[in-house]
């Protein structure tokens, strides 16, 4: 699959901003079959370990992918069944939770700029720094005088990376109240899932509707052709999985990589 098929999952002025009139359930272009839609993803799988080697060794790009979405949506799952198999040494994963006091003590993107990737590398963002536009509005830690110009910081940000030979994707985790609300039941009624609960998710699910409101004015504000938003259904998580690993393949493909040429012939060698 090339990039421009995905341009339907992006989100733009036209398509995809209003959160409650998108369907979170997989689309038309998904198997209906979870048993067909694992079976490809084990296919790109092996697609992705290959081109995540050309791209580690040919090091003229590097690869930010941001993952964000509300609780349960599933980002730290995506991580898990997207990306394995790849080479650890090119593919690193950084989680952005609450600030700590040094963090604090510097302006709000020390801590992104700091992780962001290298020649040759994918670096995945679990939560971003669209947190500090996002969970700082909607619990009112900063004045809106103070969020609203992170807009423009963001947008430079992320125009200095592009710049310096980033590409940038950005995915949104796109699930519903309901489905929520089952995952996070579920946390609570298997033995071993319950360590991942936590009671601040419960404050958090209260204000549903403003985090959508944030989201939409994150994605009208920040989703740029250097930089774009892509809505991804994630009520299932097969579904999910497959089409971010669509897209990241699909990403790296278009890059027409190849392993880098020697300036010498092999078959000349002989190792004794």
């Amino acid at each position: 699959m090339e990039l421009k098929d995905f341009s339907h999952y992006r989100i733009t002025a036209e398509q995809n901003n209003k959160l409650t009139k998108v369907d979170s359930h997989p689309w038309k272009d998904i198997p209906s079959c979870k048993i067909k839609g694992n079976e490809e993803l084990s296919y790109l799988h092996k697609r992705l370990a290959d081109l995540q080697q050309r791209f580690f060794v040919d090091r003229r790009k590097k690869f930010l992918i941001v993952l964000q979405g509300m609780d349960t949506s599933g980002k730290n799952g995506t991580i898990r069944h997207v990306f394995r198999g790849v080479n650890p040494q090119g593919v690193h994963v950084s989680s952005f939770d609450k600030p700590t006091s040094h963090e604090l003590a510097h302006d709000y993107l020390w801590r992104v700029h700091r992780c962001t990737p290298g020649d040759g590398e994918i670096m995945i963002f679990d939560r971003s720094h669209y947190e500090d536009v996002l969970a700082v509005r909607v619990n009112e830690l900063k004045p809106e005088s103070v969020w609203r110009k992170r807009f423009r910081h963001i947008n430079d940000f992320e125009q200095l990376l592009v710049d310096e030979d980033t590409i940038i994707l950005k995915l949104f985790l796109h699930i519903d109240r309901e489905t929520q609300r089952q995952r996070l039941q579920n946390r609570l009624d298997v033995p071993m899932k319950n360590w991942k609960f936590d009671p601040s998710d419960l404050v958090a699910r209260e204000k549903w509707e403003l985090y959508q409101a944030a989201y939409e004015e994150v994605f009208k504000e920040t989703s740029h052709p250097h930089a774009p938003w892509y809505l991804i259904p994630s009520n299932k998580k097969w579904a999910r999985n497959l089409l971010v690993a669509r897209l990241v393949v699909a990403y790296l493909d278009d890059l027409q990589l190849s392993y880098p040429k020697v300036d010498f012939d092999p078959s000349t060698i002989e190792i004794i």
